[in-house]
């Protein structure tokens, strides 16, 4: 089994104390998002194939992931860098700080265990189309500078507008007066070909996250989940059926251990927080002692 940790939430930005606890004691215990019972998910043994983890910010996270490389424990990370202005992302690190966090991962445990996520593209008043192709040719050309690139992919994808997404977003439009639009089908295109051959002339590939109508130029299909990455990671083979989370998703079969409002970054694109001030709530009412990352009732 692969363990993703987590699309829900930055785990190893905010609760690598919890982790590492939850890695001694083997197991984690999982509110189910969808309503339901709980479920546990093993964390430890000979059940778990590796981890995928998802993250702005891996730097407090350093210790559980030496710790599972000593445990010969194979992990990927997927991680986040758009270098947005600060009323669309109010507390990400910097991206010069994350670029050197990601450069240092990739030196300590290799750089095909660092993926690169460009995404998701929000176009706006701060950030127009102009402002994506300079911005992402000087980050793609910073984290593969030198004989030891930070990563070999980029993932893409444009933000997915949901209900939340938009209210968010029009809040802080609102509040720092700027303006943002879901742009049609075509205008999208045209920047993702851009972008990709941006990332082609630095020796990256650029993948689509679960947006099957955008690809071409050169795009292709992600596996954020990606058993073949993750196989040779481990230096063997491990089994996975693709079992994606939504059409378009071609994401090996995995169990996420995060949990939704719990993330107090505060981008306002983010698909899962219903507003920041809940996930700021809940990330300071956390346990790092629980079995839960939060308990039912609070998600």
């Amino acid at each position: 089994m692969i363990v993703s940790a987590s699309y829900r939430t930055d785990i190893p930005a905010f609760y690598g104390e919890w982790f590492l606890n939850r890695l001694k004691a083997g197991f984690c215990r999982v509110a189910n998002p969808y309503g339901g019972k709980p479920y546990d998910v093993p964390l430890a043994g000979e059940r778990v194939d590796g981890f995928v983890f998802w993250t702005r910010n891996a730097a407090p996270f350093r210790a559980a992931l030496e710790r599972l490389a000593a445990d010969g424990v194979p992990f990927v990370v997927q991680y986040s860098l758009t270098a947005y202005p600060r009323p669309l992302e109010a507390s990400v690190v910097d991206c010069e700080r994350t670029i050197a966090a990601m450069r240092d991962l990739a030196a300590r445990f290799g750089p095909r265990m660092v993926v690169w996520r460009y995404d998701p593209v929000l176009v706006s008043s701060l950030t127009p189309p102009a402002w994506h192709r300079e911005t992402f040719a000087r980050l793609a050309e910073a984290l593969t500078a030198g004989t030891m690139p930070a990563t070999d992919e980029v993932v893409l994808s444009f933000a997915q507008v949901y209900a939340k997404t938009r209210a968010n977003t029009d809040r802080a439009a609102a509040r720092h007066g700027f303006s943002w639009c879901d742009p049609p089908t075509d205008e999208k295109r045209a920047l993702l070909a851009d972008l990709t051959r941006i990332a082609s002339e630095r020796e990256l590939t650029a993948s689509l996250c679960a947006q099957p109508a955008l690809l071409g130029s050169g795009l292709t299909a992600a596996r954020c989940i990606d058993v073949e990455r993750l196989s040779k990671v481990a230096g063997r083979a491990i089994g996975a059926r693709e079992k994606g989370n939504r059409p378009g998703c071609l994401c090996a079969e995995s169990r996420d251990i995060g949990a939704y409002d719990s993330c107090p970054h505060g981008c306002v694109y983010c698909y899962a927080v219903r507003r920041p001030t809940v996930a700021k709530a809940n990330y300071q009412s956390h346990d790092p002692e629980g079995e839960f990352l939060l308990p039912p009732a609070k998600t």
